[in-house]
């Protein structure tokens, strides 16, 4: 399964715990990389345990607000690619917990691209925005050329975050390209307030799952494993097609309401029980879903798996956790 490109890359991941890390460090571990991660919590229940390919990444304790540390390990280890996933990701956390936010999400992205910045090794960084990023838009599906404008903690956490990547491109010709992924989902994902893996919980309890806002929110729901390809895709990519400084959107384009989406993982999981509907929910757009045109013109980029496949893949990989659980 050897990449000739990841083949020896010494490469950094931060996140490489969480959702979208763990199955990207895998990947790469698979690949052949050389992966070094940055731990700041152990959580021994993280996607990243499950398989041998941990045992072989090195781990860096700290926080991303630490900024000699990362300083430091980028030298140490010689990274020559940055992954910087890490972030807090939660909007009811941000909304509760701004500070913490803007300090993790902010704050840790410049901290990165200042220390790659001055690491003389460094060929590529890819920065995880958000299609948050976009805050509320008029026009539907967004694209990469409209203007960030998040009002909200979380989402301005990501605009910043953003924009503060475009920055080290344009003044220090920074290597940098960015993500804007629609909502993730699948199998590892350890927030149970989100809907997915919370309906998926709910259902097999023999519970109603449970929609926070009336049922009519449109997003995307984008599938971990084509997330992680993107990703890849696009880094192998950076200095080839020169596309630093650029933005790419990531999605399936195939856009759910909140209770198409909960109904449909009834159907797969062929259950007849109802959502409840609390119709509370509050600082989120609306509608909000990415066009992927770009994507797939510049890196011929497609997703592999269509909605009913990623859920039905999502819910295997529940059955499977939460019964071991029990």
């Amino acid at each position: 399964m050897v990449n000739k490109f990841w083949n020896n890359k010494n490469v950094f991941v931060t996140g490489g715990t969480g959702f979208l890390g763990s199955y990207l460090v895998k990947k790469l571990v698979n690949y052949g990389a050389n992966v070094t991660i940055l731990l700041r919590d152990y959580i021994p229940q993280s996607n990243i345990y499950i398989g041998e390919e941990y045992k072989k990444v090195n781990v860096v304790h700290g926080m991303l607000e630490d900024y000699l540390l990362i300083e430091r390990t980028l030298g140490e280890y010689e990274i020559d690619t940055v992954f910087h996933l890490a972030a807090q990701a939660i909007v009811g956390v941000a909304n509760r917990n701004p500070l913490g936010t803007f300090k993790s999400n902010i704050e840790g992205t410049w901290n990165i691209l200042e220390a790659a910045r001055k690491s003389p090794l460094i060929k590529q960084v890819i920065v995880a925005s958000s299609d948050k990023a976009y805050g509320d838009q008029e026009k539907l599906p967004y694209d990469e050329n409209m203007p960030l404008q998040g009002k909200h903690p979380y989402d301005v956490s990501k605009s910043c975050a953003d924009l503060i990547a475009q920055t080290y491109y344009e003044t220090y010709n920074l290597p940098v390209c960015i993500t804007r992924c629609g909502n993730l989902y699948g199998g590892g994902d350890l927030n149970f307030n989100r809907i997915i893996p919370q309906s998926i919980q709910s259902i097999l309890n023999k519970e109603s799952p449970v929609i926070r806002s009336d049922g009519s929110f449109i997003r995307d729901y984008f599938y971990i494993e084509d997330a992680v390809d993107a990703y890849i895709n696009l880094a192998e990519k950076v200095v080839e097609l020169n596309l630093g400084g650029q933005a790419f959107n990531f999605s399936n384009e195939i856009q759910l309401t909140v209770l198409e989406l909960v109904n449909k993982i009834l159907k797969i999981m062929g259950s007849d029980i109802k959502p409840i509907i609390l119709n509370q929910g509050s600082n989120e757009i609306i509608h909000q879903y990415l066009s992927a045109k770009k994507a797939r013109t510049v890196l011929g980029w497609s997703p592999n798996y269509t909605i009913d496949e990623g859920l039905s893949k999502t819910i295997e990989w529940y059955e499977a956790f939460l019964k071991k659980e029990r």
